[in-house]
């Protein structure tokens, strides 16, 4: 399996792939991202091909793997536009940090979304997360985090907790104290 920084590479490209862009003369998937879109659960997803052709690009061995990234597909799925250069975190958190009303993703919402940890629970938290953003998010930092977010069969919880620690900071427009490695 690809490192968490090296898959989120893949995931743009896996997610470039599916979309149209007509400047491009590019037709994209649209099929595809309508079937993934319709699954509800992650077993579902795995039984999507395009879901298999991005687990076989990532390099997915296992069967915690195997979920994690059809968790990134699924959610991606949601994605029109991949707005680069901005964290999903900052991005759905408050213009100003005294000023919660600002927030696309008001506290509560967000405190419930750091909770969740199985896998369905984190494609339905993220797919809404997506729609709350209006379908443009950064793909790269969505798939990063995706990698690391779910508590189901993990085998490093401290990935998850920096991730989520990190997702704080940004929400909150704080400095983040942590970088992430390059080998997670």
């Amino acid at each position: 399996m690809l490192t968490r920084k090296e898959t989120s590479r893949v995931a743009v490209t896996w997610w470039q792939g599916l979309q149209p862009d007509p400047d491009k003369n590019q037709q994209g998937d649209r099929a595809a991202l309508a079937r993934l879109r319709r699954c509800s659960t992650i077993t579902e997803l795995l039984f999507e091909r395009e879901t298999q052709l991005f687990l076989h690009k990532c390099g997915a061995t296992s069967g915690s793997a195997f979920s994690r990234a059809a968790l990134v597909a699924g959610v991606l799925a949601y994605v029109r536009a991949n707005r680069v250069g901005v964290p999903v975190a900052r991005q759905i958190g408050p213009v100003e940090a005294d000023d919660e009303k600002t927030a696309l993703c008001k506290p509560l919402r967000f405190r419930k979304l750091l909770d969740t940890e199985s896998y369905d629970d984190c494609l339905r938290a993220f797919r809404r997360l997506v729609m709350l953003a209006g379908g443009a998010v950064n793909v790269a930092d969505m798939a990063f985090a995706l990698m690391a977010w779910p508590r189901e069969e993990s085998q490093d919880e401290l990935a998850a907790d920096r991730v989520r620690r990190d997702w704080v900071y940004r929400y909150w427009n704080t400095a983040t104290l942590e970088k992430p490695s390059d080998n997670q």
